[in-house]
């Protein structure tokens, strides 16, 4: 279906207005649908809203994509649908311990999942820098707030993480020391450790990693 179909499918079926230029925009990801565009887009398509998105991000792309609209997950979560869009909007959660474990469970997040659509990867960076360039056990807690997972794994996490950091940078400077020239001997193999230090963490907490 052309974008002028899929408009006048929209218009026929659902009397939207919707023009095939905001159709193209929407697949080419430069505008973004309504709730309710959205869901007339899939019955135009005949398919579901969620197969209309790619890997979701947003708490909006995980709540569309579980057909669930905003009152409904509120409710969920036990909060004013109001008090529920404002944070969607922001792309902040505040909401507290029992309705981040009852969001994730109503949308399916896996802990990684929790932390991007919050909002909260820059703020789990910055701990997880702090956590391996310092002393790891001051960070248990903080990370423990943003992260729904069990305190004693995220301990063990970050140790791990510590020492394998600690351990690359006493391999570079006995490089360094012995006056013998190899890439990554003036910081770029901590630099790089570091920029990728939320990736890292996922990854150690993978069990078969």
């Amino acid at each position: 279906m052309a974008p002028g179909h899929v408009a006048y499918g929209l218009g026929a079926q659902y009397g939207l207005r919707i023009t095939a230029e905001t159709v193209a925009a929407w697949e080419r990801g430069l505008a973004l649908p309504s709730d309710y565009e959205l869901t007339a887009l899939a019955g135009v398509l005949w398919c579901a809203p969620g197969e209309l998105l790619t890997a979701a991000r947003s708490l909006r792309e995980h709540r569309v994509s579980r057909e669930l609209s905003p009152d409904e997950l509120a409710g969920r979560l036990g909060m004013a649908t109001s008090a529920y869009l404002r944070m969607e909007e922001s792309g902040r959660w505040r909401g507290n311990e029992r309705q981040s474990a009852a969001l994730s469970e109503a949308l399916g997040l896996t802990p990684a999942d929790f932390v991007t659509a919050t909002g909260r990867e820059e703020e789990l960076a910055e701990l997880l820098r702090s956590a391996v360039t310092t002393r790891w056990q001051a960070y248990g807690r903080p990370v423990a707030k943003l992260v729904p997972m069990d305190r004693r794994r995220i301990q063990e996490i970050l140790e791990r993480l510590h020492a394998d950091y600690q351990a690359l940078m006493v391999s570079t400077l006995s490089w360094s020391s012995t006056g013998t020239d190899r890439p990554g001997n003036t910081g770029e193999e901590g630099r790089a450790f570091l920029a990728r230090i939320v990736p890292r963490f996922w990854e150690t907490a993978d069990p078969s990693a």
